[in-house]
């Protein structure tokens, strides 16, 4: 299975800042030691790309280093070189990890980083420069026609414990990208903008209500899209629901999180959906147990990618 990474590229963030920069590395280091992993640098996105998702007036204050107080306070980082290229680079792994679950037939690949759905078109918020998902699903579906496969379908499955309101904003009249969001009601951000499909769950939920609303949610997605199933989908696999988080207010476990993560995946390959992966938040009082979740989730995404390749194996010996 294939997975990008931008951790080369370091934040220089003040002391005590809240936002865990060093959980990516250490993600990184931790998901070496994974058999059927191809970790490889994520490749930066360009100019050309990011218009899809964004305005050209946004993309020039970050890289030409334009940003207003204001909007620094808005993302939550405070702007540097580094701040400018680490995002653009953060966008070039999940198009790289797109790319490879469906133009390379891989069926499922990861971005270790990723998920920055709280930017919108015209500025960023909550440690969001640029949006991620936005940007790559837009390629995508430009690519795919390219390729002649005709109107691309896509499905964002976000599981962040943070409401997706960016990803909702860039998609609100956009009926191509269908946009689930299962979330914290009481959580950042508190003006929230409509998904698609929104499920406000109470603070502190637990395991079982947590993943009755899952499948309910997909349920729900599914009649929705009878008429047109997606083609490709997106799964932000946040690991801020989980009990230990600082910033998440429900209570999932870990067990919770990785049957969470099954569920998900299994449902996308019972209906041969190609998914990428982007890991999204953690921000657990004890860094190493994010780390721990989030490489929990990965070996989850390679045992659906095993089981995807297994079954296209399977079909090309029937055809032969």
């Amino acid at each position: 299975m294939r997975a990008f990474h931008n951790d080369d590229v370091v934040l220089p963030l003040p002391g005590g800042h809240r936002f865990p920069i060093g959980k990516y590395r250490l993600l990184s280091e931790a998901a070496r030691s994974l058999a059927g992993l191809r970790l490889s640098a994520a490749p930066a996105a360009s100019d050309g790309e990011l218009a899809l998702a964004h305005t050209p007036a946004w993309t020039a204050a970050v890289f030409e280093g334009r940003l207003s107080a204001a909007a620094q306070r808005e993302i939550g980082l405070p702007w540097s070189p580094q701040l400018a290229e680490r995002s653009r680079r953060s966008v070039g792994a999940t198009i790289a990890a797109a790319r490879s679950a469906l133009l390379d037939g891989e069926g499922v690949a990861a971005n270790l980083g990723g998920g920055t759905h709280h930017a919108s078109a015209d500025k960023g918020s909550g440690y969001c420069v640029f949006n991620d998902v936005a940007v790559a699903a837009r390629l995508l579906q430009a690519e795919w026609l390219r390729r002649g496969g005709g109107a691309l379908q896509v499905l964002v499955i976000d599981l962040d414990v943070h409401q997706g309101n960016g990803t909702a904003s860039i998609f609100a009249a956009d009926p191509s990208v269908f946009t689930l969001s299962l979330h914290g009601a009481r959580n950042f951000p508190f003006r929230k903008v409509a998904s698609d499909l929104d499920v406000d769950l109470p603070d502190g939920c637990t395991d079982a209500p947590y993943l009755e609303a899952l499948d309910h949610a997909l349920a729900e997605c599914w009649r929705r899209l009878g008429d047109s199933p997606p083609g490709l989908a997106f799964y932000l696999a946040g690991a801020d629901p989980h009990e230990g988080d600082r910033l998440g207010r429900l209570k999932l476990s870990a067990e919770g999180l990785a049957e969470r993560d099954r569920r998900v995946l299994r449902a996308l390959r019972e209906r041969a959906i190609p998914v990428a992966l982007a890991m999204a938040g953690g921000y657990g009082h004890d860094i190493a147990q994010t780390v721990a979740l989030q490489r929990r989730t990965l070996v989850e995404a390679l045992a659906s990618w095993t089981r995807w390749r297994g079954a296209a194996a399977g079909m090309e010996q029937s055809t032969s």
